[in-house]
């Protein structure tokens, strides 16, 4: 045997206690950390085609007016006609007058079909002779073809019905003489 042969090989390097090896390993990590680095791995992580870039245009990323989220909102979810048709609603007295309007309240709105309640049967008449009139005007303001038919309907009759417990189909107050 030779001498080289002889002299064991050193160990492997063991841990050591004092930390050295804890701070190289902590140093190693902050150095592909850093706001550079981590910069470098967010733009290669973005696909080619869509490249973000600054100026000074407006772009999506820019703050925007309410009216404009609003409409982009309604415009999403389909809201306009229904949107057109509550202004109507709320417009009413402008659209066929003081006068009819101080007597006619819309109701509902389905499908083409605008429904109108008087409070008069006279009223309910009147109404029925001046639909075409109305049915064009309110066209004119919420778009061709949105309103087809309005059907008017008179006052509510009174109901017999008072208190919790009542008889279905009886004649009401009537019976009780009997």
């Amino acid at each position: 045997m030779t001498a080289e042969e002889e002299t064991p090989t050193p160990p492997p390097e063991e841990r050591r206690d004092d930390g050295l090896d804890l701070a190289r390993a902590m140093s190693r990590a902050s150095a592909r950390s850093t706001p550079q680095q981590r910069a470098r791995k967010r733009a290669r992580s973005l696909p080619p085609t869509k490249a973000r870039s600054t100026g000074a245009h407006p772009d999506e990323r820019d703050p925007q007016l309410l009216d404009t989220t609003v409409g982009r909102l309604v415009e999403d979810h389909g809201w306009e006609v229904d949107l057109r048709v509550h202004g109507v609603f709320g417009r009413w007295p402008e659209l066929v007058g003081s006068e009819v309007a101080a007597h006619s309240t819309p109701e509902s709105f389905d499908d083409g079909r605008l429904v109108v309640r008087t409070d008069s049967t006279a009223w309910a008449t009147q109404l029925t002779l001046l639909a075409p009139t109305v049915v064009r005007r309110l066209n004119e303001e919420l778009g061709h073809g949105t309103v087809t038919v309005i059907e008017v309907r008179g006052p509510r009759g009174p109901s017999w019905k008072k208190g919790p417990r009542s008889v279905r189909d009886g004649r009401g107050p009537r019976d009780t003489y009997g």
